[in-house]
Parts: structure tokens; sequence; C-alpha cells
């Protein structure tokens, strides 16, 4: 099943799989950051936005907030989850904006899902064309020499007489600009158990390589992946937040 296909078909269980995930702690951390980088207006866009939520949360927060994703029916779900934004079918690769944007967000190692070197740069420059003047880039990333290729997560959850399992993991080769995300889905009811496996290409760079593609653009400053605390990153670790200040 391709990539697209199963995103579409599993669109109306997003928040079911991401149910483990705190977005109210990583929109306000985020705003924090925004706080003391930017520019003090609040206009803001969320890249590869999925469903909405941390657009959600950032409207709620008192910004004038939008969304775009390549996937139209978590667009649609988003928007009745956040009537009051625009949400646009666009590929963060190469987007465009009608007004330049005070914060861009890029949640959940979106980042990644350009997937290559080639569209990594052009979406950096994307962000930079979409940004006020002082305006900020956020983004976790995850640096491919650190990656582990044993880990994973999982987490299950029921809907109606459904029980979810959801697994996923990073994957390297050890060598090149692509890794993956594979991701296994598992639906369970008395009648039957179904299984889906996918694998989705994903761009891989190291955080040197990722500061470097940044630096021409961007004042960048790194955290560690910490949503409780602001702690500048540890040149060690092999998660973390960029903060990208339009220069």
């Amino acid at each position: 099943m391709s990539v697209n296909a199963l995103y579409t078909d599993l669109s109306g269980y997003y928040d079911l799989m991401c149910v483990d995930i705190d977005y109210q702690a990583q929109s306000n951390a985020i705003r924090r950051l925004h706080q003391i980088f930017g520019n003090g207006r609040t206009t803001h866009l969320d890249l590869a936005c999925g469903t909405g939520p941390h657009v959600r949360h950032y409207i709620d927060f008192g910004y004038a907030s939008s969304g775009l994703d390549i996937n139209q029916p978590m667009l649609d779900i988003a928007a009745t989850r956040c009537p009051e934004a625009q949400f646009t079918l666009q590929d963060m690769s190469g987007f465009a904006v009608n007004d330049p944007q005070d914060l861009i967000t890029c949640f959940l190692y979106s980042i990644h899902y350009n997937d290559g070197i080639e569209k990594l740069k052009a979406c950096i420059s994307s962000v930079h064309r979409a940004l006020q003047s002082g305006g900020i880039f956020c983004f976790n990333a995850v640096d491919k020499d650190k990656i582990d290729n044993a880990l994973s997560v999982k987490h299950s959850a029921k809907q109606a007489n459904n029980m979810f399992t959801f697994r996923s993991g990073w994957h390297y080769s050890g060598q090149g600009e692509k890794q993956s995300l594979r991701l296994s889905i598992e639906k369970a009811n008395p009648e039957e158990t179904q299984l889906w496996n996918d694998e989705h290409p994903m761009v891989a760079v190291s955080f040197a390589e990722l500061i470097a593609l940044l630096a021409p653009h961007f004042e960048v400053h790194v955290f560690e992946h910490n949503y409780e605390k602001i702690i500048p990153w540890d040149n060690a670790s092999g998660n973390a937040i960029f903060v990208c200040v339009k220069q």
C-alpha cells in the first residue's frame, strides 16, 4: 500500500494513533520560545499540520493560525476542528503564503518528510520566503547518526469495538540521505484482525549538516528535546528542537 493510500485510508484514525501526544505541551513550549526569539507578532503557519491539533492550540493562544498538508482528508478534519483557520493543500517542500508569517512550526519530526536533501533545501527556502523579518521557524528533528534501528514505540487505544495497536520506529542504513519511518497498525475486534505495515521515506541528516543548511538563512538555536524546560542542546543527544530566526 502506498504512503498516501495508507494515510488517506486511516485519516479517520490519525488522532487515535496520536492519542499519547501532548499537543498542548508542545504548542506551549514553542509559544514560549516564540516569545523569547520572535518579533512580537502572532501570525502562524503549521507545516504538515495533519488534523490540526497544534493549530487549535495556537488559535486558543490568540494567534492568527493556519496550516498546510499534502493530505486532503486530514485537512477536512482540521477544518472541522479549527473553523477559524485557513488550511491549504500544499507540499512543504515548495509552498507559498498570501501574507508573511511571524511563526512557522513543523511538529512531530515532520521536517523529515522532505525525503531528500534537495527537497529539504527547498523547504528551508520556502520557509525563509514566507517569514516576516524577525520571524522564526521552529521544528524538531532526529540526527541520523544517533538513530538506533532496534528502538520503537508502541501504544494501544480502543475505538468502539476495535482495539488498535500502533508501532513506529526510525530506520537508517548508516549511509546516504535516506532514512525511513517504519509503521505498523493492527486493528482487532472479535470478528477479525487487520494489519498494515508501511515504510515512509524521509530525509536523513546529521545535526551538523542541518545547521549548515539553515545557517545561510537563519540565526540557529538548538535546544534539548524537552517541552517542559528550555535547555540548550548538549551536543550529544540525537533529538532536538531547532529555533531559527530569519536574518
